[in-house]
């Protein structure tokens, strides 16, 4: 690919497809997110005093697990559905020093020097302007506060994706095999800069991996259809005889891949900056 030009923002930078997958997300996505969202929370190391921003929360996975270890979690996400999503996981769980509202990470509506640490898991890395995402971190964490941001690695390096990337060419030759995009956040050099572009010092990406246990491949590709903002997308733009048509293909494929229970791993970066 080109290093000329980045290129244009893709649909996962807008509302509507996490509204649509607001629900499957959280039944079956979010255990996903969660051992990433963990790795961030221990390489951040937050005081019990700390004041947390978690920019494009979802359904809250990072902002409720971090809120029993911290003094607040203000949490902002610019999805309606997926912020009723988190407002019934933290009903749920009985938490109270967790405060999410309707935002834009590239706007934040914070002053300057507000937090102690602030994260994005696997968000920022859809904004259109993520140099302003970054910046909008730095901006609202005190002097010696951190940022962490993840975002994925390269699809050959996630087994999992691989093959959810191979059902779909099953489905339908025609789809062109997945690319690294080297202008991206998934390439850890630029990952790097764009940190230290935004005023971050003691700037590292580490790449870290966690691995799905996938007993039965018909209920995964089903979670998968539930859960995935690209999948549901999918669904929705070729309509359901269509769709119907290539799921089948799709599990077919995916049978025969996973013929008994088969652990397969994903890869993610994690960002780490101080202020």
């Amino acid at each position: 690919m080109s290093n000329e030009a980045r290129p244009a923002p893709g649909p996962l930078s807008l509302v509507e497809p996490w509204d649509l997958v607001s629900e499957g997300y959280t039944a079956e996505t979010s255990s996903v997110m969660l051992p990433f969202a963990r790795h961030a929370i221990e390489l951040a190391g937050v005081a019990a005093s700390a004041r947390v921003l978690d920019v494009a929360t979802g359904p809250g996975v990072l902002a409720l697990e971090l809120a029993p270890r911290v003094q607040r979690v203000d949490a902002i996400d610019f999805s309606p559905a997926m912020l009723e999503q988190f407002e019934l996981q933290r009903r749920a769980r009985g938490i109270e020093n967790v405060f999410a509202s309707l935002a834009d990470g590239q706007s934040l509506p914070f002053a300057d020097e507000s937090f102690d640490a602030a994260f994005s898991m696997f968000g920022l890395m859809f904004f259109p302007d993520r140099a302003r995402g970054f910046s909008e971190l730095h901006r609202t964490l005190r002097p010696g506060g951190v940022a962490l941001v993840s975002s994925w690695a390269p699809v050959d390096q996630s087994p999992l994706m691989m093959l959810m990337f191979g059902a779909l060419r099953a489905a339908d030759p025609s789809r062109a095999a997945p690319q690294r995009n080297l202008l991206n956040l998934e390439n850890p050099e630029v990952f790097q800069r764009e940190l230290e572009a935004a005023g971050f010092r003691e700037v590292r990406v580490e790449p870290r991996t966690h691995s799905v246990q996938v007993e039965d491949p018909l209920s995964w590709w089903d979670q998968l259809c539930k859960g995935s903002a690209p999948l549901v997308m999918l669904k929705q733009r070729l309509g359901a005889n269509e769709w119907q048509r290539q799921s089948e293909l799709a599990k077919a494929y995916l049978v025969q891949e996973i013929p008994s229970p088969r652990s397969l791993s994903t890869t993610a970066y994690l960002g780490f900056g101080r202020r």
